[in-house]
């Protein structure tokens, strides 16, 4: 029985030298091999080294266009802006010069026949020193009314009287002493003038008062 044990043992002893031994020797193949795996990687790092530095010079030239690419495209946005706001402001130019035209239009489209009207306040005007009775009361009447059109579209007269000379309101037909007034004021008017909506439809003629020798 001790003797089995023995051989037993012994025969155990014996494989286990063999595991030793193989494993001995697949460890230095292991060894080995990672040794030649880690040369090539190493060889490897090397060449992608290169390919890393072609790479990023390849890059760098990229954004370098991108960077011009980017530069032209805003250049062009400023422009094409500028463009935008000059249009812009001539279209808003035009809208307000024909939103003008349109309200003077409206406002003097009837200015010739307003000026045919104060033809007819002035015959109502000259008719009325020869009328008496009802008939002055009559005429006064129709001047009422017609002076309630001319109000009601803008036309107003004149009063010029004793107001410095106008140009572009006035139209000198004579000059007369100045007794009480000051020179260069309208001291009569000969026919009135008349105003639509502030423009001068027809110039008041009027005598301007003026320094005679003999006040001198």
């Amino acid at each position: 029985m001790a003797i089995r044990c023995l051989f037993s043992a012994r025969k155990n002893l014996n494989c286990v030298g063999r595991l030793q031994l193989f494993l001995s020797n697949d460890c230095s193949a292991v060894i080995g091999l990672y040794s030649t795996a880690a040369k090539q990687w190493g060889t490897g790092d090397d060449c992608h080294g290169d390919d890393t530095t072609d790479d990023s010079s390849h890059a760098g030239t990229n954004v370098r266009l991108l960077e011009m690419r980017a530069s032209k495209l805003e250049e062009q946005v400023r422009e094409l802006t500028e463009r935008y706001k000059r249009v812009l402001a001539d279209s808003d130019n035009v809208r307000r010069r024909t939103q003008k035209f349109v309200q003077d239009a409206k406002i003097f489209g009837i200015q010739s026949f307003c000026r045919d009207l104060v033809e007819v306040a002035d015959l109502l005007k000259q008719t009325t020193g020869n009328l008496q009775g009802e008939e002055v009361q009559r005429l006064a009447q129709v001047k009422d009314r017609l002076q309630g059109v001319f109000t009601k579209h803008g036309l107003e007269k004149m009063s010029p009287v004793g107001a410095k000379y106008d140009p572009y309101q006035h139209e000198i037909v004579c000059h007369t002493p100045a007794e009480g007034e000051e020179p260069g004021t309208v001291a009569v008017v000969k026919q009135d003038g008349y105003k639509l909506h502030g423009r001068t439809i027809r110039h008041a003629q009027v005598g301007i008062a003026v320094m005679t020798q003999e006040q001198d």
